[in-house]
């Protein structure tokens, strides 16, 4: 018969080393990102909408 304390208590170990690599490789590009520098933002105008044809009834 199978050892199901033993196969559950691999799954739970290894389960929780993924998530711990996880977490730090969100936290590592949580810090890349945070340390850029601020983009330079430039407003456009928008171009004016061409007026639309009036209709004669």
């Amino acid at each position: 018969m199978p050892d199901y304390k033993k196969m559950y208590t691999i799954m739970a170990r290894e389960t929780e080393k993924a998530i711990s690599i996880l977490i730090a490789a969100q936290q590592q590009c949580e810090e890349i990102y945070l340390n850029e520098p601020e983009p330079q933002i430039r407003l456009l105008h928008p171009r004016p909408e061409p007026a639309e044809p009036r209709q004669h009834p």
